[in-house]
């Protein structure tokens, strides 16, 4: 199924605006999962061997999920999560709507299997996001939910901004991520800098530390991240106990056609994996397996999920992929954990 996604549907559909068919796609999916007999016939094609594993406290079927960006209003969540996924990643959600970074903002690279892209965060909102989730949930798989911050926010303000955001969200996500890497908002990188960090998740922290239940946190690191920055998110992330993940997108060009270097934004797909990868295994050697990873950045296939998963990543997310390989991406990589007898850490 999926060769036929790659030799066909993908030759129609990179034909067209890739924003278009982004918006088309989550429209589809947004219709689709209203009708039972879709969605039943969507999970039987997908369905694969389950690796049951425990992570941050909860539960999963699988390690592989939907990695932040794809479902930025949180609408589509009931379709995707019948396509064999672990647990899905939404957002990212800001506290107000925002219409992001002119357009065009969305490229493929194809020959490179790559995307670059300069959105800007752009979302319904905090608010919307909130109504689309009440009538969605409850779903089959862990619901994470990417919270960034407005555009039109200082960083000083940033904290607050975050906070208000997480509160209106906090009833519908399983865990958080603290999206602080994009590259495509005016100075949000700055927020891996160990005083700003420290200030921005504490007050986050303590309003989780309040609720009746209490959630689990990531922090999204940039794959771009100075030795230094790296250390002190590491360090801060084991005092605190919230999870990382490695990584968001990068600015480097150097593993692409001249082309391409001067556009702006960030740039994803298989010219990120050895990037992300090397960021990963940093980040375990710093962490020493005190807190939970999440790796993602060039997953196309089970052989480069397996690989993240040996650096120690305790699960795996995938976005380009899912664009170039179709579908039935999912199934294909827990198709080939099972046949190198992957096994979850205890």
């Amino acid at each position: 199924m999926g060769f036929l996604y790659r030799k066909f549907v993908r030759q129609l559909l990179f034909n067209l605006n890739p924003e278009v068919v982004h918006d088309a796609v989550i429209k589809t999916a947004r219709a689709a999962q209203r009708v039972e007999f879709v969605n039943s016939m969507v999970r039987l094609l997908t369905k694969a061997k389950d690796f049951p594993l425990t992570v941050a406290g909860m539960k999963f079927h699988n390690p592989v999920g939907l990695a932040a960006g794809f479902d930025k209003n949180c609408e589509a969540a009931r379709f995707l999560a019948g396509l064999g996924f672990g647990f899905l990643e939404l957002g990212t959600v800001t506290l107000r709507p925002q219409p992001g970074n002119p357009k065009p903002r969305l490229f493929r690279l194809r020959d490179d299997h790559a995307i670059i892209n300069r959105m800007g965060f752009n979302n319904a909102g905090a608010f919307d996001a909130a109504r689309s989730l009440e009538r969605l949930l409850p779903l089959p798989v862990p619901v994470g939910i990417s919270v960034g911050k407005n555009a039109d926010c200082s960083i000083e303000e940033a904290p607050k901004n975050y906070l208000e955001t997480l509160k209106i969200m906090y009833d519908y996500g399983d865990y958080f991520a603290v999206n602080i890497s994009s590259p495509n908002t005016l100075q949000l990188r700055s927020l891996h800098g160990a005083e700003k960090l420290k200030r921005l998740v504490e007050p986050m922290l303590d309003f989780a530390s309040g609720q009746k239940k209490v959630k689990p946190f990531f922090v999204k690191i940039a794959p771009d991240l100075e030795d230094a920055d790296l250390e002190s998110a590491a360090a801060l992330a084991v005092e605190k106990k919230f999870g990382l993940i490695a990584t968001n997108t990068t600015v480097k060009r150097s593993s692409v056609p001249a082309y391409w270097q001067s556009y702006e934004g960030g740039l994803s797909g298989k010219p990120l994996r050895a990037l992300s990868n090397a960021m990963l295994a940093k980040t375990a050697a710093l962490v020493k397996g005190k807190v939970p990873l999440i790796g993602s950045g060039g997953i196309f296939d089970g052989a480069t999920a397996l690989e993240k998963l040996n650096l120690g990543a305790d699960l795996v997310q995938i976005y380009s992929g899912l664009v170039y390989e179709g579908p039935f991406l999912v199934k294909e990589i827990l198709e080939y954990l099972e046949k190198k007898h992957w096994q979850p850490r205890s």
